[in-house]
């Protein structure tokens, strides 16, 4: 079966969807029944995102897809064509543009309300990468719940148990300065307890600023050193107001860490019994579960790296490869 993928998220972020295309078309590569082609298109800049989602999604690579006389093509985001001469699978990670618009961007918001559902509604399978996804695809979109699987996440075995772990103690955070990530909550609750606060992520959007007393902004950082600073951590604290999978939750288990994130997330999906679960918007009820994580530290680390272990790409790639035959068929 010759399948081509969509690689442009290693261009566009080095966040969640790049380590998804990293983690899972290595693994598809190495199936025997799949013949991958890598697609993508330009470079970081805006003016090269503006042309890959209007002309090379819409135009250009269903043309490709052609061309190379694909059985299936892949997208690895919501984006892509809504027309295309080869079966679509699409990949979601999540639909928070649905549920919190003034999350995002302009630009996004705007691609959302005049491409998202028509584009996941033309596709002939869609992969959610969790059960929660899955579920806001067939309630939000409409899309019928035959027609979507559950491909989960896994991550990179840069993340273990093993190796230098960073001093001090401190409470870890991870994620793009962006309002999703729910940071002015968590900065208030290791104020109250009076532990340091230590955060690694890109600049993003929505005023969002990090800083102050007890609080370090590291920036972005080579994953080596981002799994020294798991590793070494008092927790991992991960109270995002909404993910569709939460990698660093399953990241933060993978090194030891203990886990301390969003009841009734994705998060919990993953995380099952081996983290602290809050309601994220309460900074009091962060703090306690900070408080519980820590206190739990013996019990919670040999869950989360059993819970872990259940976790990986290879298993990732079969599921999806079970799509592509069925996009196929």
């Amino acid at each position: 079966m010759r399948v081509g993928v969509d690689v442009s998220p290693l261009v566009q972020t080095r966040a969640g969807t790049a380590r998804y295309v990293n983690g899972l078309v290595p693994e598809l590569e190495l199936l025997p029944d799949l013949e991958l082609r890598r697609l993508g298109f330009g470079g970081p800049g805006r003016a090269a995102a503006l042309v890959r989602d209007t002309a090379w999604y819409n135009a250009l690579l269903p043309a490709q897809a052609r061309r190379y006389r694909l059985d299936v093509l892949h997208c690895t985001t919501f984006r892509a064509p809504l027309r295309s001469p080869v079966p679509v699978v699409i990949t979601v990670h999540d639909l928070a543009l649905l549920r919190f618009p003034e999350f995002f961007t302009a630009w996004t918001r705007l691609y959302g309300v005049a491409a998202l559902k028509p584009v996941l509604r033309a596709a002939r399978r869609i992969v959610a990468v969790s059960e929660f996804t899955r579920r806001d695809v067939v309630e939000l979109v409409g899309v019928p719940p035959e027609r979507v699987a559950v491909a989960p996440n896994a991550t990179s075995s840069t993340f273990r148990a093993e190796g230098a772990r960073e001093s001090g103690d401190y409470v870890f955070a991870l994620g793009t300065l962006e309002p999703r990530k729910n940071l002015p909550r968590l900065i208030e609750a290791t104020r109250r307890l009076g532990v340091e606060l230590r955060v690694v992520g890109a600049r993003g959007w929505g005023g969002v600023e990090v800083g102050g007393t007890g609080v370090r902004w590291l920036g972005e950082l080579p994953d080596e050193e981002v799994a020294r600073l798991y590793r070494g951590a008092l927790c991992f604290a991960y109270p995002s107001l909404w993910e569709g999978f939460g990698m660093p939750v399953l990241e933060a288990m993978q090194c030891g860490t203990p886990v301390v994130t969003s009841a009734g997330s994705a998060m919990e999906e993953v995380a099952g019994e081996a983290a602290e679960l809050v309601d994220p918007l309460d900074p009091g009820a962060i703090a306690a579960g900070i408080e519980r994580a820590i206190a739990r530290r013996g019990e919670l680390v040999p869950l989360g790296l059993e819970r872990a272990r259940s976790y990986t790409w290879r298993a990732a790639a079969e599921a999806t490869a079970a799509v592509y035959r069925e996009a196929a068929a």
